[in-house]
């Protein structure tokens, strides 16, 4: 009997992949720790490196929950990026979104250089990068939005009508929203990738990406990459994934309010030269936000001034933000992008686009988040 409306995300979230259950009747779909598959099975397995159903379970799932057709998942996000860009080849441009994540940049500037691909960073804020991407004629537009760590808002719509009049498709790195908050292929991307280490998995103990798609074509593109280049992910680490999923709705809820209350008592209340969070009214794309996102996500990051030395001190002083890499997980942590994600990132580059030694980001969890704001007031005191 069809139904007249598809299911909401949570539903989908609980309810999509529990095939490969057998006679079993297990709510709860196993781990398939095996490297190989007996040739001839009912569902065409040969080798855990090109398919397991702990990958076709995840994938399955996150393509229902981005609004795609296909969804191919990798180890990383790191491989999930690796298998986008590995489709290029010599000769060809990339135009990307200035401030982008550091680990993206390294591959672009010290990995594929090396085979001819360029790179060309323009600023998606500034109406005049339209008119340059439509005479740059690149073979993709790549941007991120939020951006990694200045949280700029890239209008994605926008960004996928002008890639498309010049001929390129466009990928949406959609890691700090989630799928639940935004989902960049009903906006017009053709490719969102997600490290779904991030907000997916939830629980920082699993490491996976996926690229999300309507393209047949660039479905076996990265179905190919993933096999070819090693990229798949671990069964473990798919089942993790996909147990989180589960509870990513009710998560993104909790993190959009702590870190919304949070970045409103950093602004109002501790001299901070700028606090930026997508859903204040203060942040310089606060419409954009409110029109393609849904929540403003769980990260905050602030400049609240200081020098390296009393920002390392500052961050040294807090109690319920270990200083790691990493975000979107139930816990708390606080990042110094400067040295630790965009430490890659020359320099003059970093602070060009506003990645300053004073520059803290912040991933907020779904701790009480009065917690929180007490423990940063303890460590600027």
């Amino acid at each position: 009997m069809e139904k007249d409306r598809p299911d909401g995300f949570e539903t989908r979230a609980i309810h999509l992949g529990r095939d490969f259950v057998g006679e079993t009747g297990a709510v709860t779909p196993p781990v398939w720790l095996t490297s190989t598959f007996e040739y001839g099975n009912p569902n065409g397995f040969d080798y855990t490196r090109s398919g397991n159903p702990n990958f076709r379970l995840l994938d399955r799932a996150v393509a229902s929950l981005e609004g795609a057709a296909f969804s191919t998942c990798f180890g990383s996000g790191v491989s999930a990026i690796t298998a986008v860009v590995s489709t290029l080849k010599s000769g060809d441009l990339v135009v990307a979104e200035e401030n982008i994540y550091g680990c993206t940049f390294r591959l672009f500037a010290q990995v594929f250089a090396k085979f001819g691909v360029s790179v060309r960073y323009l600023d998606f804020t500034a109406p005049e990068s339209f008119t340059t991407l439509a005479s740059l004629k690149p073979t993709l537009v790549w941007i991120e939005s939020p951006t990694n760590p200045n949280l700029k808002i890239i209008d994605i719509a926008a960004v996928a009508e002008a890639a498309h009049a010049a001929g390129a498709p466009l990928l949406v790195d959609n890691t700090f929203a989630s799928s639940y908050l935004q989902r960049p292929i009903e906006l017009g991307a053709d490719l969102s990738l997600l490290s779904l280490t991030k907000y997916a998995n939830g629980h920082s103990d699993a490491l996976a990406g996926a690229v999300c798609t309507n393209s047949e074509e660039w479905n076996a593109k990265m179905i190919f990459a993933q096999k070819a280049l090693g990229l798949q992910p671990a069964p473990m680490d798919c089942w993790l994934t996909s147990r989180g999923i589960k509870t990513e709705a009710i998560r993104m809820e909790r993190h959009c309010e702590n870190a919304l209350a949070f970045a409103r008592f950093l602004e109002a209340e501790t001299g901070a030269v700028s606090v930026r969070y997508p859903f204040l009214p203060s942040h310089p794309q606060y419409e954009i936000a409110k029109r393609q996102m849904s929540g403003g996500s769980g990260i905050v990051t602030v400049d609240f001034g200081l020098n390296l030395a009393e920002t390392q001190a500052f961050l040294g002083r807090l109690r319920l933000f270990p200083k790691a890499e990493s975000l979107g997980g139930v816990e708390s942590l606080c990042c110094h992008p400067a040295s630790m994600t965009h430490a890659s990132v020359p320099k003059e580059t970093r602070e060009a686009v506003g990645i300053t030694d004073s520059l803290v980001r912040f991933s907020v969890g779904i701790e009480t988040v009065a917690d929180l704001i007490e423990d940063v007031r303890q460590a600027l005191a």
